[in-house]
Order: C-alpha cells, then sequence, then structure tokens
C-alpha cells in the first residue's frame, strides 16, 4: 500500500507538535526527509522550500505563471497549517549577523517553515551567515529593506499567522484570476497599490520596474483601467480643490508668504489673464475655504514643482495621473503612502522614454532638452498604452517563493494584515 506524500508529512507534522522536545521534532521531520523513498517524489517538498529559489523575475503581476503560483503557493500554506503553522519569534531584541540568543532558535524554525532558511542549515541560538542570507530573502519577499537585521518591521511581518496568510492568499488570488488570464496589451503599465510599485510590460515581460508613491490612507489611490495618451514636459501643477483645503489655507494661516514661495498663482477658472493677488484674501476668514476652493491654484513648471519634470496622463474619473516628484527622499521610505491619490514614479524619465518610444521626434535626448527649457509641452502619445492601477497584496513569483504586502487600505479582511497602523 502507497503512502501519500500529503497523508506522510500531515502525520510528521502531528508527530512534531506531540513531541515535547524541539530537537526530537527536528529529528522526526528529517529521518522523513531522509528516507529513501524520497528519490520517487517528482515535486518534493523541501525542493519546493529551497532559498535558492527566484524571489526577483521579470515575470508579470498579472500572468497566467503568477496564477499557477499563488495557487501552488495556497496548498503549500494549507499543509503548513495543517502541520501546525509556524512558531511566534520572540520581538524582545533585534536580531542580526554575530547575535548569540535564545530567540534565534525559533527565528531558525519559522524560517525554514517558510523556506527562506535550508533545513540543513540545523538548530542553534547563532545568528549565521545562513540565517543572515535567509533573512534578506524574506525581508525582500515581504516588501522590507533587505538589510539582514530583525527588526520591529520584520518582526510583524514574521508573527502573521498562516491562517492568516493563507486567507491573504485566497483573497488576492480572486483579484489576479479577474486579470491574468486576459490579454492586456502588448505594452502596458501596471500600479500595485500595496506595494508601490509599478511595472512596464513587454511581450510579457517586465522589462522596468519602478518604486512609486500612493495615496494616503485617507486619500487613496483608486483601482482603474485606462490609457497613457499624453505626457506633459515641464507641466504646470493645478491644486485639487481638496488640497487647496485641507493644505494650502492651513499652510497661508501660517505663512503669507508660502504662495510666492513656492510659484503657486491663483486664477479664476477660466482665465488666466487676470491674477488675483493671495494679499486680498482674508486666509482665517471661516469662509475663506469655501471661497478659495472654487478659484485655481496654479503652480509655474520648474524644479519646485509638484509634478517636478513630468506628467504622465490617461482618462479617468479621479482626475489621478503619474507623475515626477522634487521630493525624490520618499522614495527611500519604508511607507510609500504620501500622496493625495496620484502616483509619483521614481526613475519617471525611463518610463517615459519607454512610453514615447513611438512617438515620432520624441526620444531620451530631445525629451531631456526640453526639459531643460523649463517650458511646458504636452505630447499626445501616437500609441496609446494601456494602463492598469490595481490592489494585490499577495502574489507568488515561483514555487515556494511567495510574496506578501502590508494590507494599507484595508481591503483583504484581517486587521492583522494592517501592520501600517503601527508604524
Amino acid at each position: 500500500m502507497q503512502i501519500k506524500r500529503r497523508h506522510l508529512l500531515a502525520g510528521a507534522g502531528a508527530m512534531a507538535l506531540s513531541t515535547a522536545s524541539g530537537a526530537r521534532a527536528d529529528d522526526v521531520l528529517q529521518q522523513i526527509f531522509n528516507t529513501r523513498s524520497r528519490s520517487a517524489w517528482n515535486d518534493q517538498f523541501d525542493g519546493r522550500y529551497s532559498a535558492g529559489q527566484t524571489v526577483q523575475t521579470n515575470q508579470p503581476i498579472f500572468s497566467p505563471a503568477t496564477l499557477g503560483y499563488v495557487q501552488q503557493a495556497i496548498s503549500d500554506y494549507q499543509m503548513i497549517e495543517a502541520s501546525g503553522g509556524w512558531p511566534v519569534v520572540p520581538s524582545t531584541t533585534k536580531l542580526e549577523l554575530g547575535v548569540v540568543d535564545p530567540a534565534v532558535g525559533p527565528l531558525r524554525r519559522r524560517l525554514m517553515i517558510s523556506g527562506d532558511l535550508d533545513r540543513n542549515a540545523g538548530m542553534s541560538n547563532a545568528f549565521d551567515s545562513y540565517v543572515n542570507t535567509a533573512i534578506k530573502r524574506f525581508q525582500t519577499r515581504h516588501g522590507l529593506p533587505s538589510d539582514g537585521v530583525v527588526g520591529e518591521y520584520t518582526f510583524k511581518m514574521m508573527n502573521v499567522p498562516v491562517s492568516t496568510r493563507l486567507m491573504q492568499l485566497r483573497t488576492n488570488l480572486v483579484r489576479l484570476e479577474t486579470m491574468a488570464n486576459s490579454f492586456l496589451g502588448e505594452r502596458y503599465v501596471i500600479v500595485n497599490i500595496p506595494a508601490a510599485e509599478i511595472e512596464a510590460v513587454e511581450n510579457g515581460r517586465v522589462v522596468q520596474r519602478h518604486t512609486a508613491i500612493v495615496g494616503k490612507v485617507s486619500r487613496q489611490t483608486p483601482i482603474l483601467n485606462s490609457k497613457i495618451n499624453q505626457i506633459i514636459i515641464n507641466p504646470y501643477w493645478n491644486a485639487p480643490e481638496s488640497i487647496i483645503r485641507k493644505d494650502i489655507v492651513p499652510l497661508m494661516q501660517k505663512d503669507p508668504n508660502y504662495l510666492n514661495e513656492n510659484a503657486i498663482r491663483i486664477y479664476k477658472h477660466g482665465d488666466l489673464e487676470n491674477e488675483i493677488d493671495p494679499r486680498s484674501i482674508d486666509w482665517h476668514d471661516p469662509a475663506t475655504p469655501d471661497y478659495v476652493g472654487k478659484l485655481r491654484f496654479r503652480q509655474d513648471p520648474g524644479k519646485i514643482n509638484a509634478m517636478a519634470s513630468v506628467k504622465i496622463n490617461f482618462p479617468n474619473k479621479h482626475a489621478v495621473y503619474m507623475h515626477d516628484t522634487p521630493q525624490q527622499g520618499l522614495f527611500n521610505q519604508l511607507m510609500r503612502f504620501e500622496s493625495s491619490g496620484c502616483v509619483r514614479v521614481q526613475n519617471v524619465r525611463d518610463l517615459v522614454v519607454w512610453l514615447m518610444r513611438d512617438t515620432p521626434g520624441w526620444d531620451r535626448r530631445s525629451i531631456e532638452s526640453q526639459i531643460k527649457t523649463g517650458e511646458s509641452v504636452p505630447v499626445e502619445l501616437s500609441q496609446p498604452v494601456p494602463n492598469y492601477f490595481t490592489y494585490i497584496s499577495a502574489w507568488s513569483t515561483g514555487s515556494g517563493a511567495v510574496h506578501f504586502r502590508d494590507d494599507i487600505y484595508g481591503r483583504d479582511g484581517s486587521t492583522d494584515l494592517q501592520l501600517s497602523s503601527a508604524y
């Protein structure tokens, strides 16, 4: 009678859980993995959970491959859950290379179960180079800086229960199923909001990836499908009414020179000939937000312009767009949810060159030359490029390489996944 691998491993997990000694539990599992019949397993469990698996690939998030890998991840995580899940790693002290601490033991076990640390690395309380490499892999899979240091944010990601991660995978599988098997275009752009990341995809491969800044919780970036049809070089910035009311009015109350210092001019809508003097407005009057909210606040092109060098337009009812930013330091932040709904793009000029590739007269040299002039020029794309804003907080780039992100907008159904609220 043949014993199915799934039943064998589930039984091994149960034996491990019922064993009082952690070392004895490892012995039980090790005996299973060393059995001679293991060579007959075509889809080896420990092979799938090898730290050698690729974490970063050119596989688009919307692809049949991603869909298949997520389905496999759900099966694997069900097995982990049936075997008792993973241990909680004590967060009493920061763990890093060279540290010897009792918390490293459960840390090793946690990393082995999730496939980040090879089981052959063994069990000890020493944070060695094997653990350091495994932590970096874990951090990469969770969108954290891969510095190999287990601090507050890594602890929080690590101690999310496997049952919660399984639920997150199932929720995102439904989202992926609606798009992964659809034809999205030969060339298209994906903005993944929870990952704060942008993919430029061509012929089924990611050709560019860009770090993004997306909307804060109070001003969320919307889900949408559209087509990028226009690039504005040296754009004017027109402040949305929400920013005028919530941001500009309070700033003018504190500093009456704010608009002048930031090259922001006030006009009535439809009249750019007659500029309104900010000094003519009583910024402390309670009725002022309602009054100025109906005016046009336009910032001149330039280095301090809120959109910096370029703006990427596409039709949508939310009046959002993608753009450059003078605040490049924001891209280095762990939590990149800082905008009022629009999307700021790191290295945006690389993306713009790719978008304008088929538009006659525009290449990198001509784009850079136009930026230097400071003159605002709108350019219509000869071939509009499909653009998709999506919300995928869990996916997989390969067998054993499962990615998770903070559920920043609370759409996955568990407060355990809204880790940024504690940041």
